[in-house]
């Protein structure tokens, strides 16, 4: 089977402004050219997703949502629907991010819903799992992520299922500055791969892409690049310098 495509995808949060997304973006895509062995998936705030879809137009770059509601439209007060990320160009979006689990509260069912829906809008979801450090050193990290994974695919069509892209994301590491060692990170990578396998199909799943997101640097990109199993990168603060996240996005590494 073909070796999956790489994503280095950069979550930018709840920074840069829409003249800061363009300005980002212009000169990254202007170093970089067209990319055809990777694809490049940048999620903007969403004021900045319209003006982004204008100005996206090098061959190997994505434009993608950071979080949905499941509904298509509806009285549900500042949330956005799979429609409307759909109309700005989105092709991925994130969903059951630790942030959206952990500070404003999301079930594995919610997380469920909004891969379904993303999937009836032709957006491939990029689902979010991973464990925190209390149930890391209770030895639960297989436990959480069989759970997620389970409640967030239920019922996922088999053509579905084949697209998914996963990130796994160790709580305990976003934005602490922490890692995962290459070694822990590939663990989990097979755990995820295998559970899949289970869950989906032994073929669907060796082409799964996995990804692993977790305090991603440019000094560390290539140690998890080259493991068997993390297929790209889901990256946060290091993706809002255009130098670093390029360097991220060259990651060089030998044969798998």
């Amino acid at each position: 089977m073909q070796t999956p495509t790489p994503i280095i995808a950069a979550n930018w949060k709840m920074f840069k402004t829409i003249d800061q997304a363009i300005t980002f973006v212009v000169q990254l895509q202007g170093e970089l050219g067209p990319v055809h062995d990777r694809e490049v998936v940048i999620a903007p705030p969403f004021t900045a997703l319209q003006a982004m879809r204008q100005i996206m137009n090098v061959p190997g770059f994505r434009l993608a949502g950071q979080n949905c509601h499941w509904e298509e439209q509806g009285a549900f007060t500042g949330e956005i629907s799979p429609l409307m990320l759909r109309d700005a160009g989105c092709d991925y979006a994130i969903a059951g991010h630790s942030e959206r689990r952990h500070v404003f509260g999301e079930t594995d069912e919610e997380t469920g819903k909004k891969v379904q829906a993303l999937f009836r809008h032709g957006i491939v979801p990029i689902l979010c799992v991973g464990e925190t450090l209390e149930e890391r050193e209770g030895g639960k990290t297989f436990d959480v992520i069989t759970r997620q994974i389970t409640a967030a695919t239920e019922g996922l069509p088999p053509e579905a299922s084949a697209k998914l892209v996963l990130a796994y994301e160790p709580v305990w590491a976003i934005g602490t500055g922490k890692t995962a060692t290459p070694d822990q990170a590939q663990e989990v990578h097979r755990f995820i791969r295998d559970k899949c396998a289970s869950l989906f199909d032994k073929d669907v799943a060796k082409g799964l892409r996995l990804l692993y997101g977790g305090s991603v640097k440019p000094d560390n990109v290539d140690a998890l690049m080259a493991r068997e199993d993390i297929d790209g990168m889901l990256v946060g603060g290091a993706s809002l310098e255009v130098p670093s996240f390029k360097r991220i996005i060259q990651f060089h590494t030998g044969e798998k």
